[in-house]
């Protein structure tokens, strides 16, 4: 990342709110209100003993604790020494918050304004986490790859029809699978020098998991694109590339922001390999584009 880029997605206390929003969804209540308050106000929470942040957040110290570890820290003091630390980089007040829930009196303006928010908030996040290193072996990868199968279902399997079209039209051989029947059945037929990519926002889809494992196995390397870096689907990934996604509420399912932020890996992934095939992918990609241009033509009267 170039430093303008570093300032924007990777302050400290961005990094912070990333890992806070990431994390989110499999904390209780009482640890999102905790690790909430860290992220927004890291000068003021610093200030504060382990039962200072409880009582402010209504919690118990045992949460609060339980919370700080979640976050990565061994403990309430290391956690505030990591607060106090960012409190003095941060250079411009308070982050903003957390979330911004869609109500359902909302406007549409406000639903818009709400949803470009937390869109733009999920990119950063994601930017923010991604292993530039395992995103860079992803790549090295699936350039040298004889063949790529990708597996999602639901909304991750968009996201996979997403990626193998982008592989395709630069002329590399790659197919999407969201029948797992047939994932596993593809699987079974891959390996060493093969790349099989798993895509899913919770890392549990045992659809998903299955042909992955079933790869893995068979030698080929495998890719996990996953929310939850320690989920069951990493146990059979060779790299795995984390997204974020906003806290899901009611008007708003986690499918929506996960996506958004899986097709920005995606995205990553396809540069990097047009990137590295350059002298191959420019012609293909070019050929397709002529293949289709007749069909966005206007038809002659």
């Amino acid at each position: 990342m170039t430093q303008d880029v570093k300032e924007i997605f990777g302050s400290p206390v961005g990094s912070l709110a990333a890992k806070v929003r990431t994390l989110a969804p499999s904390m209780t209540r009482s640890m999102q209100r905790v690790a909430e308050a860290v992220a927004n106000d890291p000068a003021g929470c610093a200030a504060l003993t382990v039962t200072g942040l409880a009582e402010l957040t209504g919690t118990s110290e045992a949460t609060v604790v339980r919370t700080a570890r979640l976050l990565g820290y061994p403990g309430y003091r290391d956690l505030r020494l990591a607060l106090a630390g960012l409190a003095a980089q941060q250079q411009s007040g308070r982050a903003p918050a957390i979330t911004t829930d869609i109500a359902v009196d909302d406007s549409l303006d406000d639903v818009v304004a709400k949803l470009a928010y937390e869109e733009q908030q999920t990119l950063a996040d994601t930017a923010a986490g991604l292993d530039t290193g395992q995103l860079g072996a992803a790549v090295t990868a699936l350039v040298g790859a004889r063949r790529t199968d990708v597996y999602g279902v639901g909304a991750s399997g968009l996201v996979a029809q997403d990626l193998t079209q982008k592989l395709l039209r630069i002329g590399l051989i790659a197919h999407a699978h969201s029948d797992p029947h047939l994932a596993v059945t593809n699987a079974v037929q891959l390996r060493s020098g093969d790349v099989a990519i798993a895509i899913t926002h919770s890392g549990t889809t045992g659809d998903v998991i299955e042909p992955l494992r079933v790869a893995f196995e068979h030698g080929a390397t495998t890719v996990a694109v996953t929310g939850r870096p320690d989920s069951p689907v990493t146990q059979y990934a060779d790299l795995v590339l984390t997204t974020s996604t906003s806290r899901e509420t009611e008007l708003r399912p986690a499918a929506m922001s996960s996506r958004t932020s899986q097709l920005l890996v995606v995205d990553c992934l396809f540069v990097g390999v047009a990137q590295r095939t350059y002298e191959t992918a420019a012609p293909a990609l070019a050929a397709s584009y002529e293949a289709l241009a007749h069909r966005h033509r206007s038809a002659s009267r």
